[in-house]
């Protein structure tokens, strides 16, 4: 005969229930799906143990966590070592969670199962569990459950705010964007006032700076030599500017209206706040890849690397990817095409935007995206997995294939992988000491001006309270 009990988790607290004897467990499951849902039947298949409450919300909160990560908590095992019949080997426990199931074999002894007849039972349980523990309501199960959900994602969610990839994500979908909009709108001014002043376009080929241009000359007829030392200084070179005036004084342009020229000065102002804004996009996103994941911008690029993180969903994501699903990303039509067709598969996805691809021979670019994605691969997982990441493993790995690209071209043989990793090693573990003694001269420093401005609170405080005494002895004399 086998004792069967079943460990339930609960946000107010570990319940250890006990099934009726069996000779196997798999026989239980016909009764089980029959009263689940009946709780006079229930009651008579399931009894209820133990049930150890927890004392606070943080506790709960520990001991989520302990479940989550697969860890038995010292209440668990106080539990389990107290209600459990001592002779281990006849005890059958079951849980929910493999992986605490493992820990509690491991570290406790007891034969734990998961699936099958364990899983009806504990749907069951959940279902009737504010009417197997005295003194607890429905509501409150309720409220406890939700308050403690809200705990544990706020808890998993506290983690360094300039680490955050989600940034990044946003800030390139946003570039892209920005990038098509931008070159749209660049391409209606140039439509617009071309009708005004058509030999422009030809003079100018930059976006914002036509833009920029067509806001500042406005009607061609009162373009002069005053203008000049502007024109010179918006296109930044002084043949194009006398090439604009000399145009300008002989255009085949047709004449518009006041209101006309103002509605195109109006739409190239925003073009070009588009553009200045989409440089300090750019900037923005280089200084957020530097903190979040510097090694990876180090090797391939701010923009190549934050395409391929938003590919992936996350750093993370992009950190478990092989180094063949780095080096195909963003080709995943491409690849099934070529599956289904069975023709040849593409070599590279959005590492062709970096330099190495272009730079490499026709005949060796698939061997160099084979080698960059590699690299790629162990950059994101330093730059995910590092406490204090610091981008000299990037500037070695771009090194690297530095050397694999030279290797292809003149057959000059590249440094051993070994070696370069040695001495990432030493001069990342100096950076990092870098960086960390800066952080704790931020932190002196952040908790210096706290405490000064705490105490000076404390004293206005003070000051405050001791006006109204005076004032009362004031009134007595």
């Amino acid at each position: 005969m086998v004792l069967l009990h079943v460990l339930f988790e609960h946000a107010v607290g570990y319940a250890l229930l006990a099934l009726k004897e069996v000779e196997e467990i798999s026989l239980l499951l016909p009764q089980v799906e029959e009263c689940v849902l009946n709780l006079g039947k229930f009651h008579n298949i399931v009894r209820l143990v133990a049930f150890c409450p927890f004392s606070s919300s943080q506790v709960a909160l520990e001991n989520a966590n302990a479940v989550s990560e697969g860890v038995v908590h010292e209440d668990l095992r106080l539990l389990l070592e107290t209600h459990l019949p001592s002779k281990k080997k006849k005890v059958l426990l079951g849980v929910g969670d493999p992986k605490i199931g493992a820990a509690i074999q491991e570290e406790l002894g007891y034969n734990c199962q998961t699936g099958g007849v364990i899983a009806e039972i504990l749907r069951g349980v959940r279902l009737h569990f504010h009417n197997l523990v005295k003194g607890l309501t429905d509501l409150s199960a309720c409220k406890a459950q939700l308050g403690l959900g809200h705990s544990y994602s706020r808890a998993k969610v506290k983690f360094n705010v300039n680490r955050v990839d989600n940034m990044i994500i946003q800030s390139i979908s946003l570039l892209d964007q920005l990038d098509k909009d931008i070159n749209t709108f660049s391409m209606r001014v140039r439509e617009w006032y071309g009708y005004h002043f058509p030999e422009l376009v030809k003079i100018i080929n930059d976006n914002a700076t036509y833009c920029r241009l067509a806001q500042f000359i406005g009607n061609r007829k009162e373009l002069n030599e005053e203008k000049l030392e502007k024109l010179e200084e918006l296109t930044m070179d002084a043949a194009k500017a006398k090439a604009i005036l000399d145009a300008s004084r002989s255009s085949m342009g047709m004449d518009i209206s006041a209101i006309d020229l103002i509605n195109i000065e109006s739409f190239s102002s925003r073009v070009v706040s588009l553009s200045e804004y989409r440089q300090s996009l750019h900037t923005y996103l280089r200084s957020k890849m530097s903190q979040v994941a510097p090694s990876l911008s180090a090797l391939i690029g701010e923009a190549v690397g934050a395409r391929l993180i938003a590919h992936a969903g996350s750093l993370t994501n992009l950190a478990k990817y092989p180094a063949s699903t780095v080096q195909i990303l963003g080709a995943e039509k491409a690849l099934f095409r070529a599956l289904k067709t069975r023709g040849n598969t593409p070599k590279y996805g959005l590492i062709f935007h970096s330099t190495f691809i272009g730079r490499a021979a026709a005949k060796n670019k698939g061997r160099i995206s084979r080698y960059l994605a590699n690299k790629c691969s162990i950059a994101s997982r330093i730059d995910c997995f590092s406490e204090v990441p610091t981008s000299v493993f990037g500037e070695k790995l771009r090194e690297q294939v530095e050397e694999r690209l030279s290797f292809y071209e003149t057959g000059e043989i590249p440094r051993k992988n070994l070696d370069v990793m040695k001495e990432a090693v030493v001069q990342a573990e100096e950076a990092a000491a870098e960086i960390t003694r800066k952080l704790e001269k931020q932190e002196k420093k952040r908790l210096k001006k706290e405490k000064k401005r705490l105490a000076a609170i404390a004293l206005a405080s003070s000051e405050n309270s001791s006006a109204p005494e005076e004032c009362e002895e004031g009134d007595r004399c």
